[in-house]
């Protein structure tokens, strides 16, 4: 699209599909598309956030490239994705340096180091490389404090420019008319949680290829439910720490062992099938920005996965000191590049699903009144 923006060239498309419709039950999009007839940067960003790039469309247009429509949906609804996680972050000038892949993968092993040299500095290598076992182990080599404190600054911060993104957005795209009630967020929800808008229409998406799939909604689904059991097991670990006094490491039968030992595995098969998915995929209808992103998020959710099922596993061998001190640092990068990353996208597309759930309840035609036909 040289010589057009993409908010722009998004516009002309839509518009094109609005008078085709052909495509409008294969995702949210194309219903929330037909109550439009013009769009402003804030419907093409809600429409952008809305689209799962699931592909669907693309593979039932007859205005793909080469005819002189050149209708290219799902490339150019992800290149205005990119563009609005810089537009919306805080300070919008790291969100554009961290779409470079380089410099993701810099601040990854620049964090690695750094734990590992402060770890080697203040515990020593005999300490570093020694045996540690029974409760407090993992305290013998990084201090609890050590773990905390920065833990939580990333935490907070990532939470604060995605709470701030996420602001900057929904008022962009515009507080629908219908009041915001618990059926909407609920419906929502579950649409996000049910990843209702990876089935393209009904059969799966075709993704990575033309034939349809449902391969990509089910990885994904490992990605986002391994993360959740993963914080769980996180959140609980706290729990066991400060309320009933009980240092870790756990028991591996215990339920924060569990947690996090099954989310780990599924973050990593997860993460390594949307990859493979990603490297089979066709080139026409992605983007390549976008593309980067996804690589530069799943290898680093694989390798904090990763890195944690190993230090898991040798957390009774010499290894354990340096394997804890590399998954820490691999987190750390993970937290410190959530809010410029594709992480991102969940708020995003949170929203754009709340605002679509309060359109479309609008929009649908009243009850008719009981005992009428």
């Amino acid at each position: 699209m040289p010589g057009r923006d993409a908010f722009q060239e998004a516009a002309r498309q839509l518009t094109i599909c609005n008078a085709c419709r052909y495509c409008e039950g294969y995702c949210a999009v194309f219903p929330a598309m037909e109550l439009r007839r013009a769009f402003t940067a804030g419907d093409i960003a809600f429409l952008a956030h809305l689209c799962h790039d699931c592909r669907a469309c693309h593979y039932a247009c007859m205005y793909t490239p080469p005819h002189e429509f050149a209708v290219n949906i799902p490339q150019v609804l992800s290149t205005v994705r990119v563009a609005t996680y810089a537009r919306y972050s805080w300070p919008p000038v790291l969100a554009r340096l961290f779409h470079d892949r380089l410099l993701t993968a810099a601040v990854t092993a620049g964090a690695v180091a750094l734990v590992t040299a402060l770890t080697w500095l203040f515990a020593g290598p005999g300490r570093l490389f020694a045996l540690h076992r029974g409760p407090g182990a993992f305290y013998e080599v990084i201090a609890y404090w050590a773990m905390l404190i920065p833990g939580l600054t990333a935490g907070v911060y990532a939470m604060a420019v995605w709470l701030a993104g996420g602001a900057r957005f929904w008022r962009e795209i515009g507080e629908p008319a219908q009041p915001l009630t618990s059926g909407i967020l609920a419906g929502a929800a579950g649409d996000a949680l049910t990843l209702r808008w990876l089935r393209g229409g009904g059969p799966g998406c075709p993704y990575p290829r033309a034939s349809a799939s449902g391969a990509r909604r089910l990885l994904h689904g490992l990605v986002f439910y391994g993360f959740a059991s993963a914080l769980a097991s996180t959140t609980l670990a706290a729990v066991y720490q400060d309320l009933l006094h009980r240092l870790p490491p756990y028991p591996v039968t215990s339920v924060p062992v569990v947690l996090g030992s099954l989310g780990g595995v599924a973050m990593i098969a997860g993460s390594a099938g949307l990859i493979s998915l990603k490297l089979a995929g066709d080139r026409e209808p992605a983007e390549a920005r976008s593309v980067a992103l996804d690589y530069a998020f799943l290898i680093l959710l694989g390798l904090a996965s990763l890195t944690g099922i190993l230090t898991l596993v040798l957390r009774d061998t010499r290894a354990m000191g340096v394997l804890l001190a590399v998954h820490l640092g691999v987190v750390a990068a993970l937290f410190v590049t959530a809010p410029y990353g594709k992480f991102v996208h969940a708020v995003y597309r949170y929203l754009a699903l709340v605002k679509n759930r309060a359109e479309q309840r609008a929009a649908a035609p009243p009850a008719a009144p009981h005992g009428t036909f």
